[in-house]
């Protein structure tokens, strides 16, 4: 008989992991936007940080696996590997995590005090999904009955703003920041980078609104990506508007491309910017992330425009950002299992 392999692997029960066949096996919650959305079931909310970077997070948490937004730039498409899916599965089937409040309630309380937590590191938590499942608005509900924790949030999202009474609880018993991502003033470019964000003005009235409510919330300028948004004009007009928006801290580093976002971007990169192809495919052929020269020298740009237009500076403890410029490993995120 003819060794023959599956048409789809991900249905071939005797090779699937666990976790994809429950991603499988996940029922359709709904559809929309050629996207589709299905709960996952979950042991775990925390994801044990495993990095060389020496992040000053320990565990990450992210209400749901894929992303929306659909930036073409996204490292964390590697997330969807781990359910045996393409990485431009990415945007269109996203799954959300079940009972997660519960599960965040029981494993907080095996954290010490102090212990810093990032919310969306592989997944913007107040993508458009958010509005209906709350799996963001429940786990925010958890830290404001609890104290002690620092807690980063980064998103791209004016969702947040729906959440702003329970931050100000947050903030009150935790050290909490957040982070909006605005990798560019132009409107035009942002709908091709990232389709479906909101538009940079509306992030950046939202970096606004939050400050206005006392939380302190900084400007993300990043990815830099090496001839689209890095130039000194485009860095200045991001932080002018932060500036503008009273942030308080700016920061901007360059992109990191892991193996499975590389395709993507470079077939984005070959239909919008045809003559930057070449170089991109030069300069991240034999790593993910960009040269130490040209890393200097965005931190020599990004440390003058900062300066330029009065902007603070993150603290060690508001880094909960995955698009660091260092020159090692990504972070990487494992389920954390305490009563397994």
């Amino acid at each position: 008989m003819a060794n023959i392999a599956p048409l789809f692997p991900i249905l071939d029960t005797k090779k699937i992991s666990p976790l994809a066949r429950t991603a499988a096996d996940a029922p359709l919650d709904s559809s929309g936007c050629l996207t589709e959305y299905r709960p996952l079931a979950s042991r775990s909310i925390l994801c044990k940080v495993n990095s060389k970077r020496k992040l000053p997070f320990t565990y990450a948490i992210n209400p749901y696996r894929g992303c929306e937004f659909a930036c073409r730039y996204c490292y964390a498409r590697y997330a969807h590997e781990f359910l045996e899916l393409t990485p431009d599965d990415f945007e269109h089937k996203i799954y959300f995590k079940e009972n997660a409040a519960w599960l965040l309630t029981q494993e907080l309380k095996q954290l010490k005090p102090g212990t810093y937590i990032a919310l969306g590191t592989a997944t913007d938590p107040f993508q458009p999904l958010e509005r209906k499942q709350l799996v963001t608005r429940s786990l925010l509900e958890v830290f404001a009955h609890t104290r002690g924790f620092g807690l980063g949030i980064i998103t791209k999202s004016t969702l947040i703003l729906r959440d702003i009474d329970l931050l100000k609880e947050i903030a009150r018993r935790h050290k909490l920041t957040v982070h909006v991502t605005v990798t560019t003033t132009d409107q035009n470019l942002a709908r091709i980078l990232e389709p479906r964000a909101p538009r940079p003005d509306l992030r950046m009235r939202t970096v606004a609104r939050l400050r206005r409510a006392g939380l302190r919330t900084g400007v993300n300028c990043s990815p830099l990506m090496p001839g689209i948004t890095d130039s000194p004009s485009s860095i200045r007009a991001v932080a002018k508007a932060a500036a503008a928006a009273d942030a308080s801290f700016f920061f901007a580093g360059a992109l990191f491309l892991k193996p499975c976002s590389l395709p993507t971007f470079l077939t984005f990169v070959g239909q919008h910017f045809p003559n930057q192809l070449e170089a991109y495919k030069r300069r991240y052929s034999s790593s993910a992330f960009v040269s130490a020269e040209y890393k200097k020298r965005i931190e020599e740009l990004v440390n003058l425009v900062r300066r330029e237009n009065n902007l603070g500076q993150r603290r060690a403890e508001d880094r909960p950002n995955s698009d660091s410029t260092n020159d090692s490993e990504p972070i990487e995120l494992q389920p954390w299992l305490p009563f397994s």
